[in-house]
């Protein structure tokens, strides 16, 4: 990993999982370096691949900083953080890693479902503020054989869905102007599912509102003061994508009438969330904030950042395949 060496390097700009730096290290076709300080310079003079994942912003400015770079690779499937345009215009490829976490951030939609329902974390903080909670006063709801809405029938979408099926026995309406075709039907049985063409139709019969969308011009703000009116009344909204999807005030005011039985929320429009940022939303009792942890698990962690690692060295060494987004 010296100056000189003639491998090419791959530089890994955002934390991984150790086995994916420790798969990299006993490579000999390529050189690697986690990015620090001390060797920013070298990356930019020499990494032909970068390794990201939320973390660093690939904007113009940064891209312009590498002299050799010829491919970006996510850990992940939302792209929103790499200047898509920038990085064509530079010639450099970038590719993502869809369905690798699916299995991770549909657990984690599930359990944000059921902790709501249940008032599991309401309750825990009762308990250790001291309060007495008195059972017969302190009544969750059922989800068993309630309808999920699934906005986004991608891979995380349509794991969540079995999922709900198979632990709830309910229905699923999924909502997604891109998806065409009846795998979904076919996967989870047409007596469970539907799919349909207006998203208020979801919204009207959803007693959950699971969203699964990347963050684009056209789901910015897609659930707003309108999206929250038309809403079951008691509903649980869910989103486990991105923050800017979801109108944060609109929910808060959602919330506070009483309209949504909770909220939970792994990504917010200021990550990480802080109470100075979101002070409203944590005071309420039927809202639960996680700091993006949809993809944390040490198993998803370790499989996708492997997948990565491998990705990026067949591309620097001129073996094709991978994702491409651009």
């Amino acid at each position: 990993m010296t100056g000189t060496s003639l491998k090419p390097l791959v530089a890994i700009l955002d934390p991984y999982h150790p086995d994916a730096t420790a798969k990299l290290e006993a490579n000999n076709e390529i050189d690697s370096l986690v990015v620090s300080k001390s060797n920013r310079q070298e990356i930019y003079d020499r990494a032909q691949a970068i390794m990201v994942r939320s973390d660093t912003a690939i904007s113009p400015v940064e891209l312009s900083k590498f002299s050799q770079l010829k491919y970006v690779v996510k850990q992940g499937v939302g792209v929103d953080n790499i200047d898509l345009e920038a990085a064509k215009q530079a010639g450099i490829e970038v590719y993502n890693t869809p369905g690798l976490n699916a299995e991770a951030v549909a657990e984690l939609a599930l359990s944000l479902a059921l902790c709501l329902a249940r008032r599991i974390t309401e309750i825990d903080r009762s308990i250790r503020e001291g309060k007495a909670v008195v059972r017969s006063q302190t009544l969750g709801r059922s989800l068993f054989g309630k309808t999920l809405g699934v906005i986004g029938m991608g891979n995380i979408g349509i794991v969540l869905a079995k999922k709900w099926i198979g632990a709830m026995e309910g229905t699923v309406v999924g909502y997604d102007p891109h998806y065409q075709g009846d795998s979904w039907s076919e996967i989870l049985g047409a007596h469970r599912f539907r799919q349909v063409d207006q998203l208020n139709n979801l919204l009207q019969v959803a007693d959950v509102v699971s969203l699964h969308v990347p963050l684009t011009d056209s789901t910015k703000g897609l659930i707003a003061r309108d999206e929250f009116t038309q809403m079951k009344q008691d509903a649980i909204l869910l989103n486990c994508a991105r923050g800017g999807i979801v109108d944060e005030e609109a929910l808060l005011e959602a919330l506070e009438s009483n309209k949504l039985v909770g909220a939970g929320l792994d990504a917010m429009e200021i990550e990480p969330p802080t109470r100075e940022a979101y002070g409203s939303l944590l005071k309420h009792p039927n809202v639960i904030i996680t700091p993006h942890i949809g993809a944390s698990t040490r198993e998803i962690q370790s499989l996708s950042g492997v997948f990565v690692a491998d990705l990026v060295v067949d591309l620097v060494m001129g073996r094709r395949g991978g994702n491409r987004v651009a």
